[in-house]
């Protein structure tokens, strides 16, 4: 039996904690020796009233029933202040941050026609500032221990699209190139960033996921942590990827670039008369940053003289 990975000595803050796939990567990491931060407003779904701490109090109490340590934090994730006081209430009580799952999350949705500021606004503010906020103010002190686990949730609505979500979906793909970012930032400092996509029957899906999956396909979050927990792990080999998993089934996402179509005097009917060489995927690559990128459009410039 292969060795078992543990995070002894380690510092996770993980936002939406109080339930749902949040509470279920806490009480993984903190069963295996983290220190866990366990941040939640206790709100509703699409992040109206006043809040509560009552969940992540339940979830620490749970840690700490199973023999863990863990604290409740109750800041938002959406401000910039917020974002320094969860990393505060680590700093305060554990002296550290090693993991920072960004998990919080809202949901409004509505179709695009009728997208109006008080759907859009609350959705960005939660899922891509708050993982922005939150990670910035750690970051000093991941560069400084020369270590860092970051991961940031998405969605296949950001990946992929999805009817009824444009504010949603628009701050998970944010939420992508935040990450990609990271990576490259964190890279000499040995940080490293990666994406979940995670599919999982909780508050937020629990009617969707009840529609896709049927009763027989266990969705529950427990099935979705695993791959969170390795992407946390000081073993992780990976920075700047994204990873789907769902009902126990894990799989990598990637944003690939075709060779194309070169021509020095490009015209409008030119992309016509080769827009399936264009679109061909035959030899596709997967830049690992912008730069990369361009220097794939040069080589097929090259190539094509």
């Amino acid at each position: 039996m292969s060795e078992e990975l543990r995070y002894d000595g380690k510092v996770a803050i993980i936002t939406g904690a109080g339930g749902g796939l949040g509470r279920s990567h806490a009480l993984l990491l903190a069963s295996r020796g983290a220190k866990v931060v366990v941040n939640d407003l206790g709100g509703s779904v699409d992040g109206s009233g006043d809040g509560s701490l009552s969940p992540a109090d339940k979830v620490v109490a749970e840690i700490k029933e199973a023999g863990g340590e863990a604290v409740a934090d109750g800041n938002t994730v959406s401000t910039q202040e917020g974002g320094k006081a969860i990393v505060q209430t680590a700093l305060d009580n554990y002296g550290r941050v090693d993991i920072i799952i960004n998990n919080a999350g809202i949901l409004r949705d509505k179709s695009f026609r009728n997208m109006s500021p008080e759907f859009l606004n609350p959705v960005l503010d939660v899922h891509l500032q708050g993982s922005f906020w939150t990670t910035q103010a750690a970051w000093e002190t991941m560069r400084e221990q020369k270590f860092g686990r970051i991961i940031n949730t998405s969605s296949a609505a950001g990946i992929f699209g999805n009817f009824g979500q444009t504010n949603y979906g628009a701050a998970k793909a944010g939420i992508v190139g935040l990450t990609n970012v990271l990576a490259i930032e964190g890279a000499k400092y040995n940080i490293k960033a990666n994406v979940l996509a995670p599919g999982a029957k909780t508050r937020m899906t629990e009617d969707l996921m009840a529609a896709m999956a049927g009763g027989d396909i266990d969705m529950s979050p427990e099935q979705v942590s695993p791959i969170v927990a390795f992407l946390a792990h000081e073993d992780c080999p990976v920075s700047g990827e994204i990873y789907s998993a769902a009902a126990g089934r894990v799989g990598r996402i990637f944003i690939a670039a075709c060779v194309g179509y070169f021509d020095k005097d490009l015209t409008v009917e030119k992309i016509r008369d080769n827009f399936e060489q264009i679109r061909n995927e035959e030899g596709y690559q997967v830049p690992g940053n912008a730069t990369e990128e361009m220097g794939l459009m040069m080589q097929a410039m090259n190539a094509a003289k």
